[in-house]
Order: C-alpha cells, then sequence, then structure tokens
C-alpha cells in the first residue's frame, strides 16, 4: 500500500527559532526528534511571504503568478488542481484539520475530509452580491488590522482567538485518529486506503500571546533584536518598532517570549500527534511525515516586525521531510528549494504520476542524497511587482522601476545588511537575474504571456 502522510504545518514559523538550528533557548524537542532520522532543508523558501499566497501556492505546486493567488485576499478558483486533489484522484483519504485560510467558495480544494472551526467565504466571493450593499458596510483597510507597535505592546500571558482555534483542530485530529484506525464502538477493520492527515496550526502567528508557565520560562532567556540597522529601501525598512521609542527593551522582550511559547506550545502538539498514531499501533518509519510553516517572521531584526520581506527571517521556512523506510535520514540539504516543491515531491513518492503545468520540482533525489542535477533555484513573490530569486547563495530582489533592486550575498554577508547591486563583481549575474526575472513576468520587458517557471 502506499505510504500514510503527516503533514504538519504552523504558520509564522522562523527557521531559526528550533532547536536543531542551534537555537539555544527555545525548546522543540518534537521537531528536533523529527530531525534524528529526516531531512532538514536548511535553504527552503516559501512562494510568497504572506499567508493565503504562501499556502496556496503550496497547495497547488504554482507560485502565485501561475496560479492567479498573488494577494492576501485572493483565493484558488473552484476546483483547481492541488495536492490534496491529486492524492484523492489516487484513493487517498484526504484529511485536513485546522487552518488552510481559504476564503473563496471552494472551502474543500481537494480534501475528502476537514476538521476545524477556520472555515468563512469572504464577502468579496459571494455571488450576485449587490455592490452598493455592500458599499455601505465595507471598512477602512486601516482599521482592520492596528500597528505593529500596538501587536507588540499588548503581547504577554494570554489566550488569543489563534490558540482557540489551533485546541479545536489539535483535538479534532486526536479525535480523528482514534476513530480512523480503531473506530473503538462499531469495532470496524482498519481502513485499506491510505490517509495523508494534514494539521495545520495558528501558532506562532501574533497575537504574542502564550500561557503564564511558558512566557515567565522565556521572558528573562529571550534576547530581543535592539539597536538593528534599519535597510535603507522604500519597501524593507517598512514596519518598524522603534526600541526605546515604540516599545521599550522589555516590552520587546515580552513579545519575543510569547512568539517562543507559541512554538513550544505547537511543537507539544506534534509530539502528542505522533504519540497517539503510535498508540493506535501506527508504525511511524512507514509514514511520510513533514513539517513545515508558510513563511516566518522578522520578530525586530533589521528593526521591522511580522512578514512580506524576503529576508531570511521572513522568506525561509522550517522543512523536515521523515520517511526512514524511504531514504536515511539525519542529515541536512543546502539545496535552495521552495514550498511548490512538496507537490511533485509527494507525488513521486506515493508513484502518482504529476500533473502538467506546476512549478514544483520533486525533491525525491535530494531525500536520497543526489543533488547534482538540482535546478538551485527558489523563487518568492509578494503582489502583483516584488519579486525574489535566489541563486546558490546569491538572492536578487526586483520591487518595481520606482524602488532599487536589491542584491545579496548570504556567503559574503549572511546577516543581510549590505545591497551589492552596485557591485561590479556582480555585473554579469546580475543581467542574467533580470533575464530570469522576464521570463516570470516581473517588470518592462517581461514576457507578455507568461505561463510558469518553465521548470
Amino acid at each position: 500500500m502506499p505510504p500514510n502522510i503527516l503533514f504538519l504545518m504552523s504558520d509564522e514559523h522562523r527557521a531559526d527559532i528550533t532547536g536543531y538550528e542551534g537555537d539555544p533557548v527555545v525548546r522543540t524537542p518534537t521537531l528536533d526528534r523529527l530531525t534524528q532520522s529526516g531531512v532538514v532543508f536548511r535553504n527552503a523558501y516559501t512562494p510568497s511571504p504572506i499567508c493565503i499566497p504562501g499556502r496556496q501556492a503550496m497547495m497547488s505546486g504554482q507560485l502565485p503568478r501561475t496560479c492567479g493567488c498573488e494577494l492576501f485576499a485572493h483565493d484558488l478558483p473552484s476546483g483547481h488542481m492541488t495536492f490534496s486533489r491529486r492524492l484523492s484522484q489516487f484513493a487517498y483519504h484526504t484529511v485536513a484539520a485546522g487552518k488552510l485560510h481559504h476564503t473563496g467558495p471552494d472551502q474543500m480544494q481537494g480534501w475528502s475530509q476537514r476538521i476545524g472551526s477556520a472555515m468563512q467565504v469572504s464577502p468579496h466571493f459571494i455571488a450576485g452580491r449587490d455592490e452598493d450593499a455592500f458599499a455601505r458596510y465595507t471598512k477602512d483597510p486601516l482599521s482592520v488590522k492596528w500597528s505593529d507597535t500596538k501587536e507588540v505592546l499588548r503581547a504577554g500571558v494570554g489566550h488569543s482567538p489563534h490558540i482557540v482555534q489551533d485546541e479545536y483542530a489539535f483535538k479534532g485530529a486526536l479525535d480523528f485518529i482514534q476513530q480512523y484506525f480503531t473506530d473503538p464502538y462499531y469495532d470496524r477493520q482498519q481502513p485499506e486506503r491510505p490517509l495523508l492527515l494534514k494539521v495545520s496550526l495558528n501558532q506562532p502567528h501574533y497575537p504574542y500571546f502564550t500561557d503564564e508557565g511558558k512566557f515567565t520560562y522565556y521572558l528573562n532567556r529571550v534576547e530581543p533584536f535592539l539597536d538593528e540597522p534599519v535597510f535603507d529601501h522604500p519597501f524593507l525598512g517598512q514596519r518598524q518598532v522603534r526600541p526605546g521609542v515604540d516599545a521599550s527593551p522589555r516590552e520587546l522582550s515580552r513579545a519575543v517570549a510569547g512568539y517562543y511559547g507559541m512554538i513550544e506550545t505547537i511543537d507539544g502538539m506534534y509530539g502528542a500527534l505522533l504519540d497517539a498514531l503510535k498508540h493506535v499501533g501506527q508504525n511511524l518509519d512507514d509514514w511520510i511525515i513533514v513539517y513545515t510553516s508558510d513563511h516566518g517572521e522578522m520578530l525586530g531584526e533589521h528593526g521591522i516586525w511580522e512578514k512580506q520581506k524576503f529576508f531570511e527571517a521572513s522568506a525561509r521556512v522550517p522543512l523536515i521531510i521523515r520517511w526512514p523506510n524511504g531514504f536515511a535520514g539525519g542529515r541536512a540539504v543546502e539545496e535552495n528549494v521552495n514550498l511548490c516543491d512538496l507537490f511533485a515531491t509527494l507525488c513521486e513518492l506515493c508513484d502518482i504520476s504529476t500533473p502538467q503545468g506546476l512549478d514544483s520540482r520533486s525533491l525525491a533525489h535530494l531525500l536520497r542524497g543526489d543533488g547534482a542535477a538540482w535546478n538551485n533555484e527558489s523563487i518568492s513573490q509578494f503582489g502583483a511587482r516584488n519579486l525574489m530569486i535566489k541563486w546558490d547563495a546569491l538572492k536578487y530582489q526586483y520591487y518595481g522601476e520606482d524602488m532599487p533592486e536589491v542584491l545579496f550575498d548570504l556567503e559574503r554577508e549572511p546577516s543581510e545588511r549590505e545591497n551589492l547591486i552596485d557591485d561590479p563583481r556582480y555585473a554579469a549575474v546580475l543581467q542574467e537575474f533580470r533575464q530570469r526575472r522576464f521570463e516570470l513576468g516581473f517588470g518592462p520587458g517581461a514576457q507578455d504571456e507568461y505561463v510558469n517557471a518553465g521548470y
């Protein structure tokens, strides 16, 4: 039988705040154990550093420009091909617990069963809506989200709606595991079809709240980013919270402590899910287990908070894939990969043909230790004009004709403080980046009819 799959996902988890990446403070024993027998991708990137486009690009195996989901208010068209839909076509029972962040009328998008409370169709997707009626109730967009400063100042001990939703999804996933594998009351035989179970949590997405025990543990241990130079760029310098001006160092510590506490919370939930599967007799070495997040969190680095940026803290994501019966683990992959690549990867590992038209490359060879033929590129997009292309250690960024281009060399300067766009040593590769940008449909000179990334 094809392997069962457990797909664990969080929201806004920056890749370096894990025990296995060397953070000396955070407690992530479950994720650390997965890396001991799994493969860690050290240079995995989101296709978009914001929730909805990043998630829908991952599910569709297509970059935001390809799948048409470039903004927070977008969603995949009804019936769009996703990896859950593809696996369900090949007899997988596809079950999702928790956050998927669909806002359109197709709230399933290939899942055969959903567990959780976060299902809601956005008003602008309502068919036949009366625009005049809706205009009377339209809010000022600036009133929907308060400032990042207020988000920091409110941080601490608390039980946010995100935490409540996670507890609901977690309990539902545990109940599903018990019912699906044992059915203790009707005592039916265990199912013969393979299972894809996705458990997707909101945390550590702000608000930066956690329980009192975790908060007091982390408060005097975390070190907030202070005295950070803000990058001189009209977009990369946005969303500042100024230490000592907008918030005191202690208030910044409270926000960071809340964030760390949420990471420990989700790690504990994932551990309990693994224990539940073992309890019902499942051998986890037979399962493909994936852990990732939709994007990271700046957390005050470069003086800014939240996401949307192509800095490593925001664009790079944790990615662990474990399947002891399929490939050896306990090692790291350094090649650039993308969350879009998970579609083709799951198809190949499950011996399912991959649909045409994807921006998805199977990671199977990398998982088995062979990176010789890998195209060492990763692409991220934000909105209609912001683009990141990463080749090897070079990270090129385009923000439209009215903003400067940016080029980082992470091997030379991993802190991303120096823009090398005018350095003559990079002139030749810069032209290659711009040509690739045209192929991806960005900026003057771009291809008129963009189709996909061309993998």
